[in-house]
């Protein structure tokens, strides 16, 4: 097995975004949970073409260094206000040069799904909405064991 440095492979990543390609990957982490899956889902992502909106999910670069795709939640002036799917803690501003990339497509329990999904919508969309309340749900969805991998 060879090991790759994330921040690396991240960055290789963004230079073939900032050629135009759209590349994809697995997702490595938990942030993005229930939509997302560690090590069972992937992502597809470009460079924006459009302006960015809520429900949008996006890859930008902390100003620390890491990497991080998460979902923006809320849109000013001053920037953009992201939250990972599985978290309560809204981050930002974030300047728009932060963001490199939009998810356009999601491999998702075995199918590729894009922005016209149901459940693609739901994340978008209401989920958004409930964020003081998700780790109720999130506590829930793991009791049930909705999270197992199938």
């Amino acid at each position: 097995m060879k090991v790759v440095d994330t921040k690396e492979y991240v960055s290789t990543l963004r230079e073939l975004v900032q050629e135009g390609q759209e590349v994809s990957m697995q997702i490595a982490g938990s942030s993005m949970s229930p939509f997302l899956v560690h090590q069972r889902d992937s992502i597809c992502f470009r460079a924006p073409t459009q302006p960015l909106r809520r429900g949008d999910m996006v890859f930008y670069q902390r100003t620390n260094g890491q990497f991080v795709m998460h979902r923006i939640c809320r849109v000013h002036p001053e920037g953009y206000y992201i939250v990972g799917d599985a978290q309560t803690e809204i981050e930002g501003p974030i300047a728009r040069t932060q963001i490199f990339a939009v998810v356009t497509r999601v491999y998702r329990k075995g199918t590729w799904i894009d922005a016209t999904d149901f459940w693609w919508k739901f994340f978008a969309g209401p989920w958004l909405w409930i964020v003081p309340f998700r780790h109720k749900l999130i506590r829930l969805y793991h009791l049930l064991g909705f999270h197992r991998n199938k």
